[in-house]
């Protein structure tokens, strides 16, 4: 079962991560938010694409939830802490935090064109 300390402690692990309030729960990001904790410390909101997100929620249905409208539609998902071990934890928000990461230059000249 992973908590709050859990998530907190493997997002702060990964580098460049920086920890900060976001409305009424704590955020963590790299270049962007990547995932945010509920000021009730039971559940997270880790982003996801949208294939990353189906795959979960099939691996662990009790464990992950897509977001209502535009925001699950865009890969975010909700997170029942209680009902992951700290590897599935860690493995998420590795993934999320591959996201959060700036575009390269190189990227971003390729959609210019």
């Amino acid at each position: 079962m992973a908590t709050s300390e859990d998530l907190r402690r493997i997002a702060l692990s990964l580098p460049g991560v920086s920890e900060a309030p976001h409305f009424d729960r704590l955020a963590f990001r790299a270049a962007r938010i990547f995932t945010t904790l509920a000021a009730d410390r039971q559940s997270a909101n880790i982003r996801f694409s949208p294939d990353e997100q189906e795959f979960k929620r099939l691996l662990a249905p009790e464990a992950f939830t897509p977001l209502k409208g535009g925001w699950g539609a865009a890969g975010w998902t909700r997170a029942e802490l209680a009902a992951l071990g700290e590897d599935d934890l860690r493995a998420a928000l590795e993934m999320a935090y591959r996201h959060a990461q700036p575009k390269s230059k190189s990227a971003a000249k390729k959609r210019r064109r």
